[in-house]
């Protein structure tokens, strides 16, 4: 679930969260992210077909059957659950997650497209509309992983606003603690996680053998100044970005946003 060193949105960090391979393994996420691409296109017959795939690996995969009743009981016992008009998820991994709960919870789901485009589903995903306003309904956001913030503030509380909804909540299963939930805060939205990064997870790892002392300094002082710190690795380091350029086409792009928003100040 935890791989080191990566970029994301620009910014590059000691660690990934890779928080989709709860689905039941790499191999089962990989699957179902394939699916999403090569059906995305499709956006109003996409969402049935997505829930049968993930409906039939909750009920038969025990590590995803537990991250989802752990997330509906969490909701359960933080939220009002009569308050919650509808259930989001955005592209790509938060529909791991918020499909099934939407189902769950017998709310009718909003699948929000990068692209802002929405369409919306009854909780059973029988039937799949372009979506129409919601004025004045309250919507609880499903999401993987939360680190600044941006996809909320770029596309999924836009899109809810467009409906004329409020984005009123926020669950993810991992928060990052780089500011993400402040900000959702700031925005007047209640931001609750399963779980966080904490240094002690690194310890943790560190006293199995799974990283050496020179990554768990690097996490801690990551975790204590991100910008400083990969600022520092990136001026020790100049080829990394460099290799970035080269490498896969989705590595370049992010590469590519780092150095053209000058990020870190090189």
């Amino acid at each position: 679930m935890i791989s080191l060193f990566g970029i994301l949105h620009g910014k590059i960090g000691p660690y990934f969260i890779n928080t989709h391979f709860v689905y039941g393994s790499e191999a089962d996420a990989a699957t179902l992210l394939s699916f999403i691409d090569e059906n995305k296109h499709d956006k109003l017959g996409m969402p049935k077909k997505l829930f049968a795939m993930v409906k039939e690996q909750y009920e038969n995969n025990s590590i995803y059957n537990n991250v989802i009743n752990e997330m509906v009981s969490f909701i359960k016992n933080h939220i009002t659950v009569d308050d919650i008009d509808y259930i989001s998820g955005g592209e790509r991994r938060d529909w791991f997650f918020s499909y099934i709960i939407a189902h769950i919870l017998n709310k009718p789901h909003i699948t929000v497209f990068k692209d802002l485009d929405t369409v919306l589903s009854d909780s059973n995903f029988e039937n799949t509309t372009v979506a129409t306003p919601i004025t004045g309904k309250k919507v609880l956001h499903i999401t993987d992983l939360i680190t600044v913030a941006s996809s909320y503030i770029r596309a999924w509380i836009p899109a809810i606003q467009n409906l004329g909804g409020e984005l009123v909540w926020s669950l993810c299963v991992v928060d990052r603690l780089q500011g993400g939930a402040d900000r959702l805060t700031d925005l007047g939205i209640t931001s609750y996680s399963l779980t966080s990064v904490e240094i002690s997870l690194f310890e943790t790892a560190f006293n199995k053998g799974l990283i050496d002392a020179e990554q768990l300094d690097m996490v801690r002082e990551f975790i204590k100044d991100p910008d400083g710190s990969m600022r520092a690795f990136l001026v020790a380091h100049p080829e990394f970005l460099e290799n970035a350029l080269h490498s896969d086409e989705k590595t370049a792009g992010r590469a590519r946003l780092c150095i053209d928003g000058n990020l870190y100040n090189l």
